[in-house]
């Protein structure tokens, strides 16, 4: 079940930059490395609900219902654009600044763990992961689909940290450059509008 292309195949799908690694990252630059991983906890828990909903079947309802899945994918992308406000923002949530964020580490995890609930395709996505995995027992399914899922979060919060503190180390190098700094803030605003668009242009097929 836990097999050796199982844990390359998550390594593969955790390891590519998404919304969810560019959080944890802004995070750990302008908040520091226990901020960091509240932020990698927050999107580890944001993929509960979409690992419930493909072994329960809601999956299938989502990818059934053009309405359901455009409901929430708009919704995704309204976030998006908001967290890419916030990094341009004099003062926003997600703006590096001299100075350290003082944001809450509940508030972080709330909003790292809403950028992956308010991504539908990521339901889907579990949905077409974890049955090739399977041993093919009808009566073991679902404890195995739990199993796999949770071994794909504990490698979400394991790498996720990793970039969330490598990100928090590299702070002191940047911090003290105005023009580094309003770079990396158009670049974070630019990456989480090229994801929202992308993620606008994403069917349900």
């Amino acid at each position: 079940m836990i097999s050796l292309q199982f844990l390359i195949t998550t390594l593969v799908v955790v390891l590519a930059p998404g919304t969810g690694v560019i959080y944890t990252l802004a995070i750990g630059l302008g908040q520091g490395p226990r901020n960091a991983i509240w932020a990698a906890a927050g999107c580890t828990l944001g993929i509960v609900p979409h690992l419930l909903a493909a072994i329960f079947g809601l999956a299938a309802i989502l990818h059934s219902s053009a309405v359901l899945f455009s409901l929430i994918k708009w919704v995704g992308v309204a976030y998006l654009l908001y967290l890419a406000y916030q990094a341009v923002k004099e003062g926003g949530t997600l703006s590096l600044r001299a100075e350290r964020n003082t944001s809450s580490g509940w508030a972080i995890g709330r909003r790292a763990a809403l950028i992956n609930i308010l991504n539908p395709k990521l339901s889907l996505f579990f949905l077409a992961l974890l049955p090739p995995f399977l041993s093919g027992a009808a009566e073991t399914a679902t404890l195995e689909m739990l199993t796999l899922g949770g071994v794909f979060m504990a490698a979400t919060f394991v790498i996720f940290v990793l970039y969330g503190l490598f990100a928090a180390q590299t702070r002191r190098l940047i911090m003290a450059n105005d023009r580094v700094l309003r770079w990396l803030n158009r670049s974070i605003a630019s990456v989480f509008a090229l994801l929202a668009g992308r993620l606008a242009l994403e069917q349900n097929t």
